[in-house]
């Protein structure tokens, strides 16, 4: 389905893509991902989109956020919103798919082919809609989860369905384990 003189863009759901990979037991590399979609066609752009607590002093997807950036990708953020649910329970909430839909839009009549990395059945609507504008749309997502991340209204409506799993052994690492704490050093003992 990938033609090497296509123009194509990668539009990252950041989260979803992070669940997917994280329930099959990998990590992401995303300069392989990066490198293997460069070898597929001309990469226009790839963007990735995610949620970010401004609250926190320190969040876990910041590096990864300032790596992309420096590394090629166009990154799509805004502040996730806390908020506490009718159990009492603390929930977040980052959705990113207006963001995303408006930007395939404006670039759809610049590329021949678009990869979303989504299972989202949100996004069958915009899929259609950039098929009408002559943008052919492959999906990453996965079947091999249960529940399959990828809703099938939205498989349906694609061009193509790139298995996430098959693509592990060229985009994947597996993951790190949390990094114990370090107990300080004690001093050297002076001679004297």
């Amino acid at each position: 389905m990938f033609y090497k003189d296509d123009r194509l863009a990668l539009f990252i759901d950041g989260s979803n893509l992070h669940a997917a990979a994280k329930t099959l037991g990998f990590d992401i590399d995303y300069k392989l991902l990066r490198q293997e979609f460069e070898r597929r066609g001309k990469l226009i752009r790839a963007y990735y989109y995610t949620a970010l607590l401004e609250s926190e002093e320190y969040s876990p997807i910041r590096p990864l956020v300032d790596w992309l950036n420096y590394n090629g990708f166009t990154m799509v953020t805004k502040p996730a919103r806390e908020y506490t649910d009718s159990m009492g329970r603390r929930r977040v909430k980052g959705n990113m798919d207006i963001e995303l839909a408006v930007d395939a839009m404006e670039l759809a009549p610049r590329l021949d082919h678009a990869v979303l990395f989504s299972g989202d059945g949100d996004f069958r609507p915009l899929v259609e809609a950039l098929q009408r504008q002559g943008v052919r749309v492959s999906v990453v997502s996965t079947l091999r989860s249960q529940p399959p991340m990828i809703s099938d209204e939205l498989r349906r409506q694609a061009d193509n369905f790139i298995e996430l799993d098959a693509l592990r052994e060229i985009i994947g690492r597996p993951p790190r384990e949390p990094r114990e704490p370090r107990d300080p050093q004690p001093a050297p003992a002076a001679d004297g």
